[in-house]
């Protein structure tokens, strides 16, 4: 995925090459999985001017192998021992070698100064953060597919709402149903009802349902790609005022989407946003959104001062959000793409939808 354009940017760096790995299960390199279309355990050396390749554990190279074609197994010797031969082997130098410094720990350090002596490094992650912001046509379509099935998910989820006591369940459902799929979430979903609905980070519990709003944030990760959502939902009977408050809230999303243009600076929109809330500005306590792609959080942040820029082919959130403390919590949240004109992909409904005991009213 756009090797060449990465390939300059080694040149701008005068790195002899680009190393990313994956050494544990727990935590996987997004680069590793960009350039690759692989998620496993491995090392992917990236030269300017020679062919990439990945070495991959023997156990996983099966895997490794039928997602990047210039894959070598590791057999019985360890990964880096295999890398340094084959730099040797191939006469790419390691004096200067580029990093996703967001990304290396302490154990990387020293397996890498052990094998690869007396080199300097140059962090790259901020660039390859930029190279993936903009996203290509394959891209764009599973991140679609992945708003779609999340769509689906959700509209299950509130028919069968009433299937559901607690929190966790309902939790439980959005994972199951997404797995059933073949698919899984973006990060673990958000269930937080009644006063639990004002933690923006709320972790679902297995606690009844509360009456009143009831957040409902969750994605699915189809392909290695995300969608990120929130519907906010009501149990019970709500009052005027709650009606009143959600509309508010669901027409400055819609307009806050409407107004965006290409090159837009993401602090101008963040602003933007603040001004529609008005006299509510000071009960929205987070960032207005950030990019989605094969990791949950990317670029461009809309947040207060970002200098980012809303490009084209750039997907991205917005998700508005009202919380007054230990009492209630409204969030609307869609991912969108920018074309030239903003798209929303996740097209779960989000009017105001009411659970009561036995059924869902609109």
């Amino acid at each position: 995925m756009k090797i060449e354009e990465f390939r300059s940017i080694l040149k701008s760096k005068k790195a002899d090459f680009a190393l990313f790995y994956s050494l544990d299960s727990s935590s996987y390199s997004p680069n590793l999985l960009y350039f690759t279309g692989y998620s496993g355990l491995g090392v992917l050396a990236i030269p300017p001017g020679k062919k990439p390749f990945l070495i991959a554990p023997a156990m996983e190279y099966e895997k490794a192998k039928s997602c990047f074609k210039n894959t070598f197994s590791s057999e019985k010797k360890r990964l880096f021992e295999v890398l340094r031969l084959k730099l040797k082997k191939n006469r790419i130098k390691a004096k200067k070698i580029a990093l996703d410094k967001g990304f290396v720990t302490l154990n990387f350090n020293r397996i890498l100064k052990k094998n690869l002596r007396n080199f300097k490094s140059a962090d790259i992650s901020a660039e390859c953060l930029k190279l993936r912001e903009i996203k290509t046509a394959v891209e764009i379509k599973n991140i679609k597919k992945a708003c779609s099935i999340a769509d689906n998910i959700f509209s299950d989820l509130v028919n069968d709402f009433k299937n559901f006591k607690t929190e966790s369940e309902a939790a439980a459902f959005l994972e199951y149903e997404s797995k059933k799929l073949g698919c899984d979430v973006s990060f673990p979903p958000i269930v937080a009802s009644g006063s639990n609905s004002s933690m923006p980070h709320y972790g679902p519990k297995n606690i009844q349902f509360k009456k009143g709003f009831c957040v409902v944030d969750f994605g699915v990760r189809y392909k290695d790609y995300c969608s990120d959502m929130t519907r906010t939902l009501y149990i019970g009977k709500p009052n005027k005022k709650e009606k009143g408050l959600y509309n508010f809230l669901l027409n400055t999303q819609n307009k806050i989407i409407e107004d965006i243009k290409v090159n837009d600076k993401c602090g101008n929109i963040y602003n933007n946003c603040t001004k529609l809330l008005g006299r509510y500005e000071k009960y929205f306590t987070h960032g207005l959104g950030h990019g989605v792609g094969i990791e949950i959080h990317e670029m461009p942040n809309l947040t207060l001062n970002s200098k980012d820029k809303i490009q084209k082919n750039a997907v991205f959130t917005i998700e508005p959000g009202i919380y007054f403390q230990k009492k209630l919590g409204i969030r609307i949240e869609d991912t969108v793409l920018m074309n030239n004109n903003p798209i929303i992909l996740t097209k779960a409904p989000k009017n105001f939808t009411v659970i009561s005991r036995y059924r869902k009213i609109y």
